[in-house]
C-alpha cells in the first residue's frame, strides 16, 4: 500500500492537509518552516502518485479520513506461513 511508504511526518502533514490547514499553519503546529512542510508534501505526492494538495486530501479521505493516520495492524506471520503450518 503506498501509504506505508510515507514517513510518520509525511503522514502527519498529509492529515493536516486533509483537515484544511495551510502549509504555514502546519509549520507552526509542527514547529518547523513552511519550506520543510513543502518538502514533506512533495515527497508524499511522489510516493502516493498525486499532483496537488486537493488530490492528497482526496486520497486521505478515500482511504479512511480520520482513521487514515492510524497504523494498520499487521499479522506477525504472512498468511502463506500460517497456511503451511
Amino acid at each position: 500500500m503506498p501509504r506505508e511508504r510515507l514517513t510518520p511526518k509525511e503522514i502527519q502533514v498529509a492529515d493536516f492537509v486533509w483537515q484544511g490547514f495551510t502549509n504555514r499553519e502546519i509549520g507552526k503546529l509542527l514547529g518547523t518552516t513552511e519550506q520543510v512542510i513543502k518538502n514533506h508534501l512533495r515527497s508524499a505526492f511522489d510516493k502516493l502518485g498525486v499532483w496537488s494538495r486537493l488530490e492528497l486530501a482526496m486520497y486521505v479521505a478515500s482511504h479512511g479520513g480520520k482513521s487514515w493516520r492510524e497504523e494498520p495492524i499487521r499479522p506477525l506471520y504472512p498468511a502463506s506461513r500460517e497456511a503451511a503450518s
